[in-house]
């Protein structure tokens, strides 16, 4: 499965680049992510819950993050099985500056098995659609909150 398309969000390309990278933040972001944490440099383990039809549950796998080039681009590879099912995928995240905005483009291929297989191309991806424009909805309300909060939308510091 392909997934290829652009959204555009508030905000320049540094802010929505430190969005993108900040495992707490980007958590906020993707639809039932119960847990992303660190495990290592630019690698991650994530732990959601999906619904896809008759196949739901939860999934656990990893992230990694490869050909940085703050902030304009990055490689992302992910695995993940549950459910009776496998996913695993690598893609590509392209921020351009619209002067105020930034546009993500984004291109990426998917391999599914198992369960999650059976439902079928159209509905895994008319499925992934959804999942990608929650979390661009996601990802806009964070810069939104904050911008309105008067901060700069950057990782979190420890204090």
């Amino acid at each position: 499965m392909k997934l290829k398309g652009s959204q555009i969000l508030a905000g320049t390309p540094q802010q929505v680049w430190d969005l993108l990278t900040d495992p707490a933040r980007l958590a906020k972001c993707l639809p039932g992510c119960e847990r992303l944490e660190p495990a290592g440099d630019d690698r991650y383990t994530v732990e959601m819950k999906l619904g896809l039809a008759a196949v739901s549950g939860r999934y656990s796998g990893s992230v990694a993050l490869s050909e940085k080039k703050p902030p304009t681009s990055f490689r992302m590879k992910m695995e993940g099985k549950g459910a009776g099912s496998f996913v695993s995928g690598e893609g590509k995240i392209e921020l351009a500056d619209l002067k105020g905005a930034t546009q993500v483009r984004y291109a990426g291929e998917a391999q599914v098995g198992g369960a999650i297989a059976a439902v079928g191309q159209r509905m895994m991806e008319a499925a992934a659609k959804n999942i990608v424009q929650q979390f661009f909805e996601n990802a806009a309300a964070l810069l939104k909150a904050a911008r309105e909060a008067g901060s700069s939308p950057g990782p979190a510091r420890r204090g």
